[in-house]
């Protein structure tokens, strides 16, 4: 883990709200089919100006911390907002400094690891402290790499 500086960003894409405790509870989860919903061939291909192939996903509107809901919008990072396709959202990733994170290996372990990683930090009062503002997940050929809002 590395304390960075994150470029602002804006991404359209999926949405949906949830929380930690719904998504280890196979009945309740909603980013299984976010995410298969995201990954279909040309879920995203209609959107015009992105900025380049990765997929993102950004996590915003925090309830408290890491034990509250929040929404998770999984799409691709544009240049201007398009007019929005029928049920896709907008979401601007604010710059910042933030708490790097590599995800690498097989997916999506290497994802829930990486996250462990963080929640570890949170909950031992690592510094600098989480703000719970704005995160942001980058899904690259490689793996993906975390940017996690610090204050």
């Amino acid at each position: 883990m590395e304390v960075t500086e994150r470029n602002e960003l804006t991404v359209v894409g999926i949405a949906v709200r949830t929380s930690n405790a719904d998504e280890i509870d196979p009945a309740r989860a909603k980013l299984p089919v976010l995410w298969q919903r995201a990954g279909a061939p040309g879920a995203f291909a209609h959107i015009p100006g992105r900025v380049d192939e990765n997929l993102y996903a950004v996590l915003t509107d925090y309830e408290s911390d890491h034990h509250g809901a929040y929404t998770q919008i999984v799409g691709v990072g544009v240049r201007t907002v398009p007019r929005l396709p029928e049920g896709m959202v907008a979401v601007r990733v604010p710059a910042g400094p933030a708490l790097r994170v590599e995800a690498r290996g097989q997916m999506p372990q290497a994802i829930v690891d990486a996250w462990q990683q963080v929640w570890k930090h949170t909950e031992s009062g690592g510094t600098p402290a989480r703000a719970f503002m704005t995160d942001l997940e980058v899904h690259h050929p490689g793996g993906a790499d975390l940017y996690v809002a610090v204050y």
